[in-house]
């Protein structure tokens, strides 16, 4: 096939210029399958298994981006309530200040009727500071019971307003730094998705036939590093019940000769508990019945869900509030080591913290794992032993 070939100039690349799409598909197809010895030093263009990295990358960063993306959702929405209530409450407070000031109205327009102390009321009314004016005791003498009060209510709502003023100033600017925010998670996912889209458009079948097959190769190391850790676990429990009943065997010996009971008294994080494991089982049900629905970034369900959404509705269903995004949830419990890890509990991946599944034993988890793909089991090992960041008992 290479004998054949036209040569073509050598030298570095212009940035910013592509080549037509069929002529980079071709040219990225060739350079896809000489993968082999007679490679050239010089030959820049990607393998593919360095494509297979680069795509997974973009997947695992517009991950983290949609946790930032979730992030500033949630902080815009508990803002904009926040505005609004503090809106409603300057609403509120301006109209009692004028009320306030209607009455100190009414009071300046009886002086003026009966002639007295009009100059005084006027500047009243006028200044910037009214205090300052009834702090003259010549001036707060004139004033009866009830105008005095009047006065105070007026002072008192002024400054009251022009602080919620102040903080709903604020938070309209807080409001649009989240939404800011907001806007650029959501475009750094879309251009993350978009590239690495664009990557796997210009793969031929034949490529694309590789690539399956090591993904497939991934997903039986997977399988194997689960099997292995289930039994661990299968051990571990074990030996667990035949502690449990020696206990029992001692304590009831103890009982027959005192005539008095006791227990060990002594658990630990990979003793189940049956309050948290009813509850589990229940999230673990809701999980289940959501697999073959699609990942979408940023979504919460009931028709497609993105990774701590899936996590964050399983757990609602039993009753458990978690935080909406994993780097929040990661903190919603006591953390295990993975060979403790129980049904229910949350596996998180990446130093990041960027994505999350739900444990359902045997080293295997429910989870939505990223755009294009849709909710499944798989084995918590799918991308690699050394991916896994830590495990959390929700509760």
């Amino acid at each position: 096939m290479a004998s054949h070939r036209k040569s073509r100039p050598t030298g570095t690349r212009v940035a910013g210029i592509r080549t037509p799409a069929l002529a980079t598909a071709a040219l990225t197809s060739v350079a896809l399958l000489s993968q082999t010895a007679n490679a050239t030093p010089s030959d820049d263009r990607p393998t593919l298994e360095e494509v297979e990295k680069k795509v997974d990358d973009l997947y695992r960063q517009a991950g983290s981006a949609t946790e930032k993306y979730n992030a500033a959702k949630e902080k815009t929405s508990k803002q904009r309530k926040k505005v609004d209530t503090l809106l409603d409450d300057v609403a509120q407070r301006t109209q009692k200040l004028n009320d306030a000031r209607e009455e100190l109205g009414s009071f300046a327009s009886a002086q003026y009727r009966t002639g007295a102390s009009v100059p005084e009321t006027a500047t009243l009314l006028l200044a910037d500071s009214p205090q300052d004016y009834f702090d003259q005791n010549q001036l707060m003498n004139r004033l009866t019971g009830r105008q005095k009060t009047a006065v105070d209510d007026y002072v008192t709502q002024q400054s009251e307003t022009m602080k919620k003023r102040r903080e709903a100033t604020e938070s309209l600017q807080t409001l649009t730094d989240s939404q800011t925010d907001l806007k650029t998670a959501k475009s750094t996912v879309q251009k993350k998705l978009a590239t690495a889209r664009e990557l796997l458009s210009e793969l031929t079948a034949e490529e694309k036939a590789r690539l399956a097959a090591i993904e497939k190769r991934k997903q039986q190391e997977a399988a194997r590093k689960a099997a292995e850790l289930a039994k661990q676990q299968e051990a571990q429990e074990a030996e667990r019940k035949r502690q449990e009943e020696a206990a029992q065997q001692e304590s009831g010996a103890g009982s027959g000769s005192s005539g008095t009971s006791g227990g060990t008294g002594s658990s630990d994080s990979s003793t189940p508990d049956a309050s948290n494991g009813t509850k589990a089982e229940k999230a673990i049900a809701f999980a289940r019945a959501q697999i073959g629905k699609p990942y979408v970034w940023g979504a919460t369900g009931p028709g497609s869900y993105d990774c701590s959404g899936l996590t964050q509705a399983a757990w609602k269903a039993a009753g458990v509030t978690l935080p909406r995004v994993t780097y929040d949830q990661v903190n919603a419990g006591t953390t295990v080591s993975v060979s403790q890890a129980q049904p229910g509990d949350l596996v998180f991946f990446y130093d990041d913290i960027s994505h999350v599944g739900l444990y359902i034993g045997d080293g295997m988890m429910i989870h939505a794992p990223k755009p294009g793909a849709y909710v499944r089991e798989e084995s918590i090992f799918y991308d690699g032993e050394s991916s896994i960041h830590s495990v959390v008992r929700p509760g």
